[in-house]
Formats: structure tokens, sequence, C-alpha cells
């Protein structure tokens, strides 16, 4: 499992996306307005990730 790096983006929780904000020991901060359906969605702007539970798809 490759850990994610700020700029990032990963998905997670059944197609999630999200940009990576800041890396923590076990865990990542993510910026959800990246989705182009985030408001449709009504989530925060932000959420926490663990490590095991994404998979990086690319940089923004």
């Amino acid at each position: 499992m490759k850990k994610a790096e700020v700029g990032n983006i990963i998905e997670f929780r059944e197609g999630l996306q999200g940009v990576v904000e800041k890396v923590n020991e076990n865990s990542v901060i993510v910026d959800l307005t990246y989705m182009n359906n985030y408001r449709d969605l009504e989530l925060e702007q932000r959420t926490v990730v663990n490590h095991k539970n994404y998979k990086v798809i690319g940089q923004y």
C-alpha cells in the first residue's frame, strides 16, 4: 500500500474522492470539495481517513 502525500488524490468509502491536505501518523486529512458532486452529497468539507482505508489515484 502506498502512503498518500499532500496533494495526492485518494479514493475511499465506495467511490468518494478528495485531495490530501495533511498527512498524520495513522491517517490523512482530505478536502472533499474536489468532487464535482460535493454539494449534492451534503458532506462536510474535510474528513479524516485512516491509511488502511484509501488508495492513491492521482496527483492534484
